[in-house]
């Protein structure tokens, strides 16, 4: 499944911060951002998963085939992780969690609360959630956040797996994580001037 993105222009508060992005991730590939801390990194995965609306341009995916974890690890406080992962399989139709208990070492920690976790733990629960969706295409926002380094290696690990079978990975990190990718520094997009969203909405409302 291949997400296309044609001459897009994203903005933050109603002002226009990056434009003319355009660019192909294809089954199997990575696609790194690279960029200044500011300069729309965030704002432009948010508006590629379709949690904002671009000023202009196009975003092309087929339909619930995205996937994105950013900042917030996204896990209800009270549910033990164990409960936390089948939650989240059950939204996504998925019938298993046992791929993504492996794959960040969670068994060990499946009966405890998820608000009893350190920092680095309720991340690797959180990055967990994308190994339960079923869907191709991750788009990730420093996903390696509070992560140690054997925690990251592990990240890379599943995201190494999750191309070779054939999904696809939009990343914004400072992090190098050994990935086979394409890298696309978005700091050649700025915006050259202000424009106003005519419709006043963007991600400072959701």
């Amino acid at each position: 499944m291949t997400l296309t993105v044609f001459d897009l222009t994203v903005s933050r508060g109603g002002i226009a911060v990056l434009q003319g992005l355009s660019f192909e991730l294809a089954p199997g590939r990575a696609l790194i951002l690279r960029g200044p801390n500011g300069i729309g990194k965030t704002t432009l995965l948010r508006t590629v998963a379709g949690l904002q609306p671009a000023l202009s341009g196009t975003v092309t995916a087929p339909e619930e085939s995205i996937a994105y974890a950013a900042h917030s690890d996204g896990l209800k406080a009270m549910l033990s992780v164990e409960e936390n992962l089948h939650f989240w399989a059950r939204v996504f139709g998925q019938p298993k969690i046992d791929i993504a208990v492996q794959a960040f070492e969670l068994k060990d920690l499946l009966g405890r609360p998820a608000g009893t976790l350190s920092a680095g733990q309720k991340r690797r629960l959180g990055l967990a959630r994308l190994l339960v969706t079923g869907r191709p295409i991750w788009i990730l926002d420093e996903p390696t956040v509070s992560l140690d380094a054997q925690s990251v290696a592990r990240f890379a690990d599943a995201v190494r797996r999750h191309l070779a079978g054939g999904g696809s990975v939009l990343i914004a990190t400072h992090i190098d994580l050994g990935l086979d990718g394409d890298v696309l520094d978005v700091g050649s997009f700025k915006a050259s001037g202000t424009r106003s969203d005519p419709n006043g909405f963007d991600e400072s409302f959701l």
